[in-house]
């Protein structure tokens, strides 16, 4: 089997999502994909007719977002018309997933060089929300079944409800999620002052060339921990609100799978990840193309896997995804200098260094999703540039990224410097 490399990884600084309050408020999301394609293609000098495909993650496909973003924002970066480009949708694991597909094409030998990546701005997801519950749009499926059978099997849930539900599980306080997330803005704070992000962070411009960000705009420096207690849970108002046609609420699909669980709202705007608009892209290609190009590669792909878990309580796959990928991979845990855990939520992380018996310094060594944002189908490809810029940056040998997705998913990619 052919090796996949990766050449480069460049990202947009994330921006606040909120329509009238972030940076790309505004802007269209195939304008903000583009940014980062123009990137690669203009860092590396690329042939942009070269390039087979576009696999590209976008979770909330509707609105401006409904199209495939892949190809059209390709063709808006001026790549040449024979690029092709696909969208698809893993919830929060789109862009891990789209990298793993793009890896895997590579390494098959049914092509030689693809860009994998995603965007997602939720600024505009939020507006298009509040189209819906104005009934002036239209959204296909979502997380409820409506299969009476299946919901009572597999009841679906709010994703800040399973958070709160898990943290009672495993007992889990709100002081330690909060200190979770407290040292999450303060290792951002200091990747930010070293200049770690620097390498693969590429200025966004508007179509006239202005400088709309270069900086990553939802960090919290001067959060603490006695800062964050003070804050109202954020997901109280989902305990009671109807969840299926038959009334039972989201906090009822839980008591439903699990009748003895008692559990209270915990999580809040200080322990979840961030509403942010932004885009990454990874620039993926075979040994003999990139030799044929000039290219010199940064990382080698080892293994990318995906598991399915408990969609009740939705968050917990990333566990059994790294076991899955260390076992594909043949590596022990100890040989994973990087760690990349998204962080949905401070319990998700939280729990899988206690269930993996972590050291903390390895697990999002430079903040993650609370202190920088979650651009959903951007995310993973987000965090393989991250845990690619920290491997050169330390020495490192190999990283494992991984992350929760709605449904009771989790991709997982191990990644080795070279």
């Amino acid at each position: 089997m052919a090796e996949a490399y990766i050449i480069d990884a460049v990202r947009t600084p994330r921006a606040i999502g909120k329509t009238g309050k972030g940076a790309y408020s505004g802007m269209h999301p195939q304008h903000l994909a583009k940014a980062v394609l123009v990137a690669l293609r203009d860092r590396n000098k690329l042939d942009t007719a070269s390039v087979d495909d576009v696999i590209w993650g976008t979770s909330a496909q509707m609105g401006l977002q409904g199209g495939d973003l892949g190809r059209m924002a390709a063709l808006d970066a001026g790549y040449d018309v024979k690029v092709s480009g696909v969208t698809l949708d893993r919830f929060c694991g789109s862009g891990l997933t789209a990298t793993s597909l793009a890896a895997g094409q590579v390494m098959a030998g049914l092509e030689d060089c693809v860009i994998a990546g995603g965007t997602e701005m939720m600024s505009h997801v939020v507006d298009y929300g509040t189209m819906l519950r104005e009934k002036k749009a239209h959204i296909a499926g979502g997380l409820g079944t409506n299969n009476p059978t299946l919901d009572a099997l597999h009841p679906q849930t709010n994703q800040g409800v399973a958070a709160d539900a898990i943290a009672a599980m495993e007992g889990i306080t709100r002081s330690e999620l909060e200190a979770f997330g407290a040292e999450s803005q303060r290792r951002a704070a200091t990747a930010i002052a070293e200049g770690r992000f620097a390498g693969s962070t590429v200025a966004v411009h508007d179509a006239k060339g202005n400088l709309v960000l270069d900086h990553e705009e939802y960090p919290r420096p001067e959060t603490t921990a006695e800062s964050l207690a003070g804050l109202k849970p954020a997901f109280a108002m989902f305990y009671d609100f109807p969840a299926s046609k038959d009334g039972t609420t989201f906090a009822g699909q839980v008591k439903r799978r699990y009748p003895d669980l008692e559990f209270e709202p915990v999580h809040h705007v200080g322990t979840s990840s961030g509403v942010v608009d932004g885009a990454a892209a990874l620039l993926i290609t075979s040994k003999d193309y990139a030799d044929a190009h000039g290219l010199k590669p940064r990382a080698r792909i080892v293994t990318a896997v995906n598991v399915g878990d408990d969609p009740t309580l939705m968050l917990n796959g990333p566990v059994p995804a790294a076991k899955k990928a260390l076992a594909r991979a043949g590596l022990d845990k100890d040989q994973i200098d990087v760690w990349e855990v998204n962080e949905a939520f401070a319990v998700v992380v939280e729990k899988f260094i206690r269930d993996l018996d972590l050291p903390r310094e390895k697990v999002n060594p430079n903040g993650g999703a609370i202190a920088l944002g979650h651009p959903i189908g951007a995310t993973g490809a987000v965090l393989v540039g991250t845990a690619l810029d920290e491997l050169e940056r330390t020495g490192g040998r190999y990283a494992l990224i991984t992350m929760c997705a709605a449904g009771g998913m989790a991709p997982a990619i191990i990644i080795e410097r070279v």
